[in-house]
């Protein structure tokens, strides 16, 4: 038996406001010559399908259409619900699905109630933890408010059914797909809720050993594909959604499973969609430099380092990158020691200078003679506005 891990496809995700759905058609088109290719009988989607809870329609025919072809290509599809999911949408028909070899696992009540494959004498129970929010379910379920505590109580459930599947059915083996941020994992920018899950004083992690009891656990919600233990890993979104991925291979986890268990657990990869590419140096470097042909083509996050901002730097930049997608000023070396905007304001001594110092504190360097000027035609034609108001 051969079984395809894989999560967070985010289908309808932007990428600095350019639309990717047809490179996560891509994606699906790679996947699917996986199936083929790697004899796949299993598919598992560990949550956030969809990168909001209500899905744009083109995504969700996107989705449609990757089912059907998934299906015909042989494999069986179980999915979870992710934060970004709307459990409810998501699992709509889920009852009716199961019958078509699609099985959704978006409901708490039913984690519990395992996906049974059996192929060549090797028998999964697939258990689906879809993400639990622990302010929904921690009261009903009595259990602390926090991720450790509804995930804790979940395993509890999983084990219970497992421990009477094995008494009833022999040797099997077991996998739990949950949408989780398991300590001792790295995160990237891409994602948007891991940043408020660790400024909570670790309530939004859970251990490893949460998951401890069962052969396999699936996990989502991370997107650099790592494991945590040999049997504890995560996939990683299939593509790259944030310049902090640049370098992250995108891809999978490809299960062997045989009568005594599993066999091996190997990666599989999907080089789909425009490269990415992290550069940084002064304007004259960057636009001339041979080095960085290979970015000419690619999704571009430049950071330029120039002491002063080199006029029409984004312009110039966007001639030899076109794909200049996120434009960064960070000068190096020492700067002139700037003294807070509430003192320059103090130290003013005229309404010119008040505005003149403004636009030196936030751009660091000194308004210009043009600028100057046109500061003080304005509030000179204020003033007159002023008086003439008052007459």
């Amino acid at each position: 038996m051969r079984l395809l891990h894989t999560s967070d496809w985010h289908l309808g995700r932007s990428f600095h406001g350019t639309g990717m759905l047809d490179t996560q058609r891509e994606f699906i088109a790679a996947l699917i010559d996986t199936i083929r290719t790697e004899q796949i009988d299993v598919l598992l989607i560990s949550g956030d399908v969809y990168d909001r809870a209500l899905p744009a329609s083109d995504a969700v025919e996107v989705f449609d259409d990757a089912l059907a072809r998934i299906r015909e290509a042989g494999a069986i599809v179980v999915i979870t619900s992710g934060n970004h999911d709307s459990a409810t949408r998501l699992g709509f028909g889920g009852r009716l699905m199961d019958a078509a070899g699609v099985h959704v696992r978006t409901r708490a009540d039913t984690v519990q109630d395992p996906v049974c494959v059996e192929i060549d004498g090797a028998t999964a129970l697939i258990y689906g933890i879809p993400y639990l929010e622990p302010r929904l379910i921690s009261t009903s379920w009595q259990t602390p408010s926090h991720h450790t505590g509804v995930l804790t109580e979940a395993m509890t459930r999983i084990r219970a059914d497992l421990e009477q599947q094995q008494s009833e059915r022999g040797p099997l083996t077991s996998i739990v797909m949950a949408h989780v941020f398991a300590a001792g994992a790295s995160g990237s920018d891409s994602e948007r809720d891991i940043g408020a899950e660790q400024m909570q004083g670790g309530l939004g992690q859970v251990a490893a050993s949460v998951f401890d009891g069962v052969d396999y656990v699936a996990l989502g919600h991370l997107h650099g594909r790592q494991s945590i233990t040999e049997t504890v890993r995560y996939s990683g979104s299939p593509l790259r959604y944030s310049f902090s991925e640049a370098r992250q291979a995108k891809g999978g986890w490809i299960l062997t499973i045989g009568a005594e268990g599993i066999e091996s657990i190997d990666p599989v990869q999907w080089p789909v969609g425009r490269a990415l590419k992290v550069l940084e140096s002064d304007i004259e470097d960057l636009l001339h430099n041979p080095a960085y042909a290979d970015a000419e083509d690619a999704w571009c996050q430049i950071t330029v380092t120039d002491a002063e901002r080199p006029p029409q730097a984004y312009t110039r930049l966007k001639q030899r990158f076109p794909g200049l997608l996120n434009f960064i000023l960070a000068p190096r070396g020492p700067r002139p020691m700037v003294t807070s905007y509430a003192q320059k304001l103090d130290d003013a001594v005229s309404d010119v200078q008040m505005c003149t110092d403004f636009v030196e504190h936030v751009r660091a360097r000194p308004a210009s003679e043009a600028e100057t000027a046109l500061f003080s035609e304005a509030l000179e034609h204020g003033r007159i506005q002023e008086a003439e108001a008052r007459r």
